[in-house]
C-alpha cells in the first residue's frame, strides 16, 4: 500500500454549497498541503476523512480500509488538529492526560508532557484560560502523543507567531523521519506549506483544481507581467490573467512560453490566486 489516505470522487452537498468529485491521495512518506480560500471545502473534506461528516458519495480509504470500517485502534493511528476543535473547558492538561489514557490504546504520557514543556504549556491551568495559540499547541501535543501514523491538520498554526510556527514545522519534520507516516495539512499561511510539503492539493468552490508534486508546479508554471499585447502574442501559454491599473500579469505554462520572453518564478500562492481570481485572456 503506497497511500495512507485515498479519496475518490468525494461528494457532499449542503444548502448553498457542494463538494463535487474530489479525488486525491496522501502517500506514505509524504506531506500534502491542502489549499483554498475560506469556504472552498477544505474543512468538509478533512471532517469526512475523520468520519465526522458522512459524505453523499465517493469513497475514503485510510490505511487501505474504508474509513467507516476502521477499528478503534486504527482510528488511534490518526492524529487530528481541527481549527474549530473543542476541548473540555474546565479540565487541565494534567486532567486530560488521565482522560486520554482511556481513549487511545497507544497513549504516551511521557511524550505528551514533553510536548507540553516544549510548547511552554502549563499542566495545571484550565483549558478555558488558554489563548487560541495555546489551544492550537495543546491540540498538536495530543495528536503527536498517541502513536499516530497519519496527521490530519486543519489550520494547525492559526493564531501562532512566526517563531512558534517555525517550531511546529520542525516538529512535523521530525514526525516525518519515519517514512511510513504521512501528513495532510491545510493552512492559509502558504509559505509554511512551501517549506514542508511534497504535494499540493488545491480546492476551489468545492472542486479540486489540481493535485501535483510541489516541485512539478514550480517547473510547470511561471508569472509573466507584461502589456496585454504581449500576453496575447503568447496566448497558448496563458492559463489565467489578472488585469491591473498599470498593466497585467498572467500565470503561464513555461513549456509553451516563446523563447526570449522573461517570466518570474510562480510561488504556490501565486498559482492559487491566479486560478481563483484570474480571468481567461
Amino acid at each position: 500500500m503506497s497511500d495512507n489516505i485515498r479519496i475518490q470522487n468525494l461528494t457532499k452537498r449542503f444548502e448553498g454549497f457542494a463538494l463535487e468529485g474530489v479525488t486525491f491521495a496522501v502517500p506514505r512518506g509524504a506531506v500534502v498541503g491542502f489549499i483554498g480560500e475560506n469556504g472552498a471545502g477544505k474543512s468538509t473534506t478533512i471532517k469526512s476523512i475523520l468520519g465526522l461528516i458522512r459524505p453523499d458519495g465517493g469513497s475514503i480509504e485510510v490505511f487501505g480500509k474504508d474509513v467507516g470500517s476502521l477499528t478503534k485502534e486504527e482510528r488511534g493511528r490518526i492524529g487530528a488538529v481541527l481549527g474549530d476543535g473543542k476541548l473540555p473547558e474546565n479540565l487541565t492538561a494534567k486532567d486530560l492526560d488521565g482522560v486520554f489514557r482511556h481513549i487511545f490504546a497507544r497513549w504516551d504520557a511521557a511524550a505528551f508532557f514533553a510536548y507540553l514543556d516544549r510548547f511552554a504549556l502549563p499542566r495545571g491551568k484550565k483549558i478555558k484560560d488558554f489563548s487560541r495559540g495555546m489551544r492550537q499547541k495543546f491540540a498538536l501535543a495530543v495528536a503527536l502523543s498517541h502513536g499516530a501514523d497519519v496527521l490530519v491538520l486543519d489550520e494547525p498554526t492559526a493564531g501562532l507567531d512566526p517563531v512558534a510556527r517555525d517550531e511546529i514545522l520542525d516538529i512535523l519534520y521530525d514526525f516525518m523521519q519515519d517514512e511510513r507516516r504521512s501528513v495532510l495539512i491545510s493552512s492559509h499561511i502558504v509559505s509554511d506549506l512551501e517549506k514542508l510539503c511534497d504535494y499540493i492539493a488545491f480546492i476551489h468552490r468545492g472542486r479540486l483544481v489540481f493535485f501535483e508534486e510541489k516541485d512539478a508546479l514550480y517547473e510547470k508554471y511561471a508569472v509573466l507581467r507584461a502589456p496585454l499585447e504581449t500576453l496575447r502574442s503568447c496566448a497558448d501559454a496563458v492559463v489565467a490573467v489578472h488585469r491591473g491599473e498599470f498593466g497585467a500579469g498572467a500565470l503561464v505554462l513555461r513549456a509553451k512560453l516563446p523563447a526570449g520572453i522573461p517570466a518570474e518564478r510562480a510561488g504556490i500562492e501565486d498559482i492559487m490566486l491566479y486560478f481563483a481570481r484570474g480571468e481567461k485572456l
